[in-house]
């Protein structure tokens, strides 16, 4: 019986050999073949030599690295492993490393002269700079749009629908294209214009404490051909590869994020700026210098601020609000003398101060509430006394922020994929702490609209145009879609600007206070601009 298994395994065994003999003749042929018909690997083919119609691509300019400590080799050093002199040098060099991160994020204080502090741009002139005259004197779009000229023609109300063509009007701005406006170098979390109303001054803070400022009015030699509509080819090839990048201007100011600015509504050449390194700083255009206004006297103290507002009737009164919840006010005249008030017992996002009655502040928190507080009734025990307050509206999620108008009413945005606008009347007849009923705080419209932002895109924030000039009270925000939407104090949508080289999500969105002019900043630094 064994011997029968012998005979059969034998059997087997010849007849794989002849399966694997039979498969290496059929794949030897089958290459044969593929090689007279040249389909088989050859040699690659060089590539093809530039024409002079190509152009040549601007040279990458090297960022100098910032110098930290270089590691050594402890063997080439003569330092036996594991030895106490190896630990020891070990020790020392993890302190190294973690003593430059400490004080790449350590708060700058101090007085700052604009000349020692450009990081990027033009060098800076105090005598002769693009806000002479001014502070003398005082991609394609790959989403689908949900607002467009078909529903600004199906508008049946003459008034709106006059409105609606109006800003939809708004061209983006053909000096630069967006993508070659870096206005800072890392993302933008605070943007702004100049109050000036004789040019477009955008600034823009960004997430390591550098503010940007750039002119708008200037122009690219491309765009300059094609106003003077030149018939020659030629002469706008020229013009594009002879093209200057936009001219920008970059001061570091904070050692973090630069949260919120404001110009003064007393002096449009000073901006106070707030900052998560705890600090709030004027910028003195007139005299190129930054100095302090306010800082924790402990420099390890973290308090990051998340905004910052001047009260537009005292002109030394300065509001601040922090991400643990507190909101603060300091007398500019004698900045050690601080008041703190604990409004919330999670992070203020946003603070707005009524421009008609700055007494009353609106919060927004990550308690999901925006509240309405009188600062004219304070009351409670020494160091920790609160404002009054006159009600509070709880939405289903965070509230990212809350805006007042000059008309009184608040417009929120949070997480729960809404826009609220609150309206409150004849504020400034309120009696003092007046306490709100639930209807009252009921929000007046509600729109619904994309606010899941995630990690890497800026938290969208509807922002009022502070005073319009056809009175009509109007707010721009940010749309995931790539485009900034409008819309009135009644939820009705005004426009959705947008345009093609708009390649991130202009999430940062901000209206001129007087001109229809919208500016918004992306997650890479770059300035969108409408005109």
């Amino acid at each position: 019986m064994a011997k029968k298994v012998t005979n059969e395994i034998s059997i087997y065994e010849r007849q794989r050999q002849e399966n694997i003999a039979q498969r290496d003749k059929l794949l030897k042929q089958l290459a044969l073949d593929a090689s007279s018909a040249g389909l088989g690997p050859g040699q690659k083919p060089k590539p093809a030599k530039p024409t002079a119609t190509q152009k040549k691509k601007p040279a990458v300019k090297k960022i100098k690295e910032e110098i930290v400590p270089r590691r050594t080799s402890s063997r080439i050093a003569g330092i036996e492993a594991d030895s106490e002199v190896a630990k020891r040098k070990a020790q020392d060099d993890y302190v190294a490393v973690q003593e430059a991160a400490r004080v790449k994020r350590q708060r700058i204080s101090g007085p700052l002269d604009l000349s020692e502090v450009q990081v990027a741009g033009k060098g800076w002139d105090k005598n002769a700079n693009f806000l002479q005259g001014i502070v003398d004197g005082g991609a394609r779009n790959t989403k689908e749009r949900t607002f467009g000229e078909q529903e600004v023609k199906e508008t049946t109300d003459k008034e709106l629908r006059a409105l609606r063509e109006k800003m939809s009007s708004l061209d983006l701005y053909e000096g630069f294209e967006p993508n070659r406006i870096k206005i800072t170098p890392e993302r933008i979390y605070s943007l702004g214009f100049h109050p000036t109303s004789e040019k477009p001054l955008v600034f823009a803070g960004d997430k390591s404490g550098n503010l940007g400022i750039f002119d708008a009015s200037q122009r690219s030699a491309t765009s300059v051909k094609h106003e003077e509509v030149k018939a020659n080819d030629q002469d706008e090839e020229e013009a594009q590869e002879n093209d200057s990048n936009p001219s920008i201007t970059s001061f570091h100011l904070h050692g973090r994020t630069i949260s919120s600015f404001q110009f003064s509504p007393h002096n449009h050449s000073h901006v106070y700026t707030s900052s998560y390194d705890s600090s709030l700083r004027l910028l003195d255009l007139t005299k190129s210098s930054c100095t302090d206004i306010y800082a924790p006297t402990d420099t390890s103290v973290n308090e990051p601020i998340s905004g910052v507002e001047m009260d537009p009737q005292t002109p030394h009164l300065l509001y601040f609000s922090r991400l643990d919840g507190h909101v603060g006010r300091v007398d500019t005249r004698t900045p050690d003398t601080v008041e703190i008030f604990q409004l919330s017992e999670k992070k203020i996002g946003g603070f707005s101060l009524n421009p008609s009655c700055p007494h009353f502040i609106a919060t927004a928190s990550l308690d999901r509430t925006m509240r309405i507080w009188d600062l004219r009734k304070i009351s409670g025990r020494k160091g920790a006394q609160l404002p009054a307050l006159c009600g509070e509206h709880e939405s289903r999620l965070s509230v990212s922020h809350a805006a007042f108008n000059s008309a009184g009413q608040v417009a929120t945005a949070s997480y729960d994929d809404t826009i609220k606008i609150h309206t409150f009347e004849g504020m400034s007849g309120w009696s003092v702490g007046r306490d709100l009923t639930e209807k009252e705080m009921e929000p007046s419209s509600i729109i619904r609209h994309n606010n899941q932002t995630g990690r890497w895109v800026t938290i969208l924030r509807a922002q009022w145009q502070m005073n319009p000039s056809d009175n009509v009270q109007r707010f721009c925000i940010g749309n995931m879609n790539r485009f900034v939407d409008i819309y009135t104090s009644r939820g009705e949508q005004l426009a959705q600007l947008g345009g093609n080289g708009i390649t991130a999500v202009p999430a940062v969105a901000q209206f001129h206070p007087t001109n229809d002019w919208v500016a918004s900043g992306t997650a890479s630094g770059k300035l969108c601009l409408w005109l």
